[in-house]
């Protein structure tokens, strides 16, 4: 029982083992409000723990502190974090810190973090120090908030990767066309120094910055992170926005390691950047405006690659609502770019699952429709779908209704949608039945010369359930052979 611990530690028995125990019980429910009830005002009997000789009391009693957040304690816990000798002591007092509002030893906490950046790194002390720096650095980012840099380098040339569907590499080349932009096996290499052309791009799914002096880095800690340092990526980033360093990062790792590995990896890596660039370049988890991307390569090093969440995507802004079921909207452009020949202008479009409206809205920016209409069961979905279309400027009809029971005074040119498959609450038997009861119900709103431009996981019910009497494939697209995605497009006989 948790009362039963804290009388041993009132009564200093085994004190060390048994704040180590109270600090497990705290992590049980209402545990925290049992002992806090319990001790009343007898908190002192915490404090005076603060000042025992053995760091470890120390440690313990001020982690079990901060857990109990009694405001009354926290200038005597900022006072002990002060006079502190043991270095792997005084992150615990920091970490306890958090759950306070500290606010008013903000001005401390960060000539505290000024001295501890001059300070000299050996061996003994790199740990505890840099553990320290990166706890002082967040509870200063809590309350006053990171330093937001505006990205402004859309004329400065650059040298991008946009990564795209591997199949269709092609499709976001001839939207490039009159750009610096070539082939290879993740998408498309771009040489540009006009990003908003670039950025015009919908079939992208995301872009990349690649440093000019340094493609790789090694895989060793201490000479990869020296070596990033001593490139070009600082002048990079001034490059391309307002205001000074520090710039908050955080790391992605691409590579065959097990998860546990790859933390220690990166945490290691971003240590030893942020002490080589002077902490001009700041860790952070939670809010940063850039990322590092390492990807382990057949040399067994590692890619360096940048992205830079600074960099606004505003492609598909008007997407502000999903459900689950929900298309990307990168996606949806392929679709729209693949399936383009087969659009008519002007024509009469109808999506019978049309979830958020993204298929629609891409498909009128890839060839302008005339009059659209959109179904689906789900109310709330179609309810977004007019948040979203009201925000993209498109307009289009959305009801409702099941598609099995919707009827209309005039036939269609196009049916356009992403099929429903196996997730949540719909199981493989209602999809198949679904499939059935779609090609039966398809032809009934085309026009003579209609087609139907599907995005299918399920390629076997296409061919099992199309009419070929009433439909013929004229083209089927192979979109992810790992996701079992297909485009196909369907003309009436």
């Amino acid at each position: 029982m948790i009362r039963d611990t804290f009388d041993k530690i009132r009564d200093k028995a085994d004190i060390r083992e048994n704040l180590i125990k109270l600090k497990a019980e705290l992590k049980e429910t209402h545990s925290k409000t049992a002992l806090l009830y319990y001790i009343g005002a007898d908190y002192q009997i915490l404090l005076n723990l603060l000042k025992e000789e053995d760091p470890k009391i120390r440690k313990n009693t001020a982690l079990i502190l901060g857990e109990l957040n009694i405001p009354e304690t926290l200038n005597d816990l900022f006072e002990a974090y002060e006079n502190e000798e043991q270095l792997f002591v005084r992150s615990a007092y920091l970490t306890a810190l958090k759950n306070f509002d500290y606010s008013s030893y903000v001005e401390k906490l960060e000539k505290r973090y000024d001295i501890l950046s001059s300070t000299e790194i050996t061996e003994g002390n790199k740990k505890h120090v840099e553990e320290e720096l990166r706890h002082l650095s967040a509870l200063i980012r809590k309350v006053k908030g990171a330093q937001k840099h505006e990205f402004t380098g859309y004329k400065v040339p650059s040298s991008l990767i946009l990564l795209t569907n591997r199949n269709y590499i092609g499709a976001t080349l001839k939207e490039l066309q009159g750009i610096n932009a070539r082939e290879f096996n993740a998408g498309v290499m771009v040489e540009s120094d006009d990003l908003d052309k670039v950025l015009s791009v919908r079939t992208y799914t995301e872009i990349l910055f690649i440093l000019k002096d340094i493609k790789s880095v090694d895989r060793d800690v201490v000479t990869g992170a020296k070596a990033l340092a001593e490139s070009s990526l600082m002048e990079f980033l001034m490059q391309r926005h307002q205001g000074n360093p520090p710039f908050y990062f955080r790391i992605e790792l691409k590579a065959k390691m097990e998860l546990d590995k790859r933390s220690s990896f990166t945490k290691k890596f971003a240590s030893e950047l942020e002490r080589n660039t002077g902490r001009k370049l700041i860790n952070s988890t939670s809010d940063y405006e850039w990322e590092l991307r390492l990807i382990e390569n057949r040399d067994g090093r590692f890619n360096v690659l940048i992205k830079l969440c600074t960099l606004k995507d505003d492609r598909f802004s008007y997407r502000k609502n999903v459900i689950a079921a929900s298309i990307n909207p990168a996606m949806a452009a392929l679709i729209a770019a693949l399936a383009k020949d087969y659009m008519k202008e002007d024509g009469q479009v109808l999506d019978p699952f049309c979830g958020v409206g993204t298929m629609l809205i891409e498909r009128n920016k890839e060839v302008k429709a005339g009059t659209m209409y959109g179904l689906d069961v789900f109310g709330q979905a179609i309810e977004r779908a007019k948040e979203n279309t009201a925000l993209s400027g498109d307009t289009i009809y959305y009801i409702n209704r099941n598609f099995f029971d919707f009827k209309h005074e005039y036939l269609f040119d196009e049916i356009i949608t992403n099929m429903p498959r196996a997730q949540g609450h719909k199981d493989e038997n209602e999809i198949c039945e679904l499939y059935r009861r779609f090609f039966a119900k398809a032809g009934e709103h085309l026009n003579q010369d209609g087609v139907i431009i599907m995005y299918s996981h399920n390629k076997d019910y296409v061919h099992k359930f199309y009419n070929r009497k009433s439909f013929r494939i004229v083209k089927e697209f192979e979109i992810s052979k790992r996701e079992g995605a297909y485009l196909f497009i369907l003309q009436i006989v």
